[in-house]
């Protein structure tokens, strides 16, 4: 965990620019990882123009995930490492299933609950990244951090009308009976992916691409079965945007938010990780015209004031 803390400190004149040397790497690992989440944030775009079942979707997003990996490694000559060790084989074995595992709990949520409450609900999650970083990687979460995630989710809520939702179908007495166990999926779903995100610092050693690597192997491995025997879509652009899923997405996206997990403390992540669901919803106003209320307009903002506050230099 602080190997490299100690290696600095056993350099001669090394502890006067350690700050600033923590400082560059903390800013060098934001902007992957916010890029990473921003691109997440198009997905919905690519799902609808695809026009295939969830299920099936995800199976195409690993598979073509995979090969662009592939390709990304041999070109780097990083496929040695792919030969997973007795130590770390294990934790990127169980993050590849755990990732997998919360994609099916999403979507099965979708189906009990609606799409806006699945995404607000499964962004729970940093709150869950703040508890296992603290307690597993022994990582401070300070008082900024947790009050900046709190307003983030406040603002996610916000700004997916859930409350307004939610409160419509209260009072119409449309809530289904499986809603709860929709509610359930995502929390747990949301643990799933806390997990990831934490095994993925544990695992700072292991190149970026490795993990995403193994992560769409498990899901091509695991899936392969659903297309099989729903049927493939239709050849056309319905395989283009498909294959986006997979090279933008996953193996790109992916990448990116793994190799900026590696430089960032659990605080940091946990925050930033709410640029995924805030792009998606700008996304969904600005192309598939989903027109947005003033209290969707506040919850953005709210978001957006978090994500700086937990960024400006004071906030270390």
């Amino acid at each position: 965990m602080h190997t490299n803390q100690r290696f600095q400190d056993g350099i001669p004149g090394a502890a006067a620019p350690q700050e600033h040397s923590k400082s560059c790497s903390s800013a060098a690992g934001a902007a992957p990882f916010l890029l990473g989440n921003a691109l997440l944030g198009t997905i919905g775009v690519f799902v609808h123009q695809a026009n295939a079942d969830p299920l099936t979707a995800t199976w195409f997003r690993c598979a073509f995930g995979l090969l662009g990996l592939t390709a990304w490694l041999l070109s780097r000559r990083q496929t040695r490492f792919l030969r997973l060790t007795k130590d770390d084989g294990p934790w990127v074995l169980a993050a590849g299933i755990l990732m997998v595992l919360a994609w099916g709990l999403f979507f099965a949520a979708i189906e009990r609950t609606s799409a806006g409450v699945a995404i607000v609900l499964f962004h729970f999650q940093p709150l869950w990244v703040l508890v296992l970083g603290s307690v597993w990687l022994k990582e401070p979460i300070g008082r900024q951090r947790v009050a900046s995630v709190f307003a983030a989710m406040l603002g996610l809520i916000l700004a997916a009308g859930v409350l307004e939702h939610t409160f419509l179908s209260g009072v119409n007495g449309t809530l289904r009976t499986g809603y709860w166990l929709g509610v359930g999926a995502c929390l747990i779903g949301g643990l799933c992916t806390a997990l990831v995100t934490v095994i993925a610092r544990r695992l700072r050693h292991v190149p970026a691409g490795i993990l995403a690597w193994w992560q769409c192997a498990a899901g091509a491995l695991l899936l392969w079965v659903w297309p099989m025997a729903r049927g493939w879509p239709d050849w056309g652009l319905s395989w283009g945007w498909l294959a986006g899923l997979g090279l933008i997405h996953t193996g790109l996206a992916y990448t990116l938010m793994y190799a900026g997990m590696a430089r960032l403390n659990t605080g940091r992540i946990a925050v930033f990780q709410f640029v995924y669901p805030a792009v998606a919803i700008m996304i969904d106003w600005l192309l598939l015209d989903q027109r947005l209320s003033g209290m969707q307009l506040s919850g953005i903002a709210l978001m957006a004031v978090a994500i700086w506050f937990v960024e400006r230099p004071a906030g270390g």
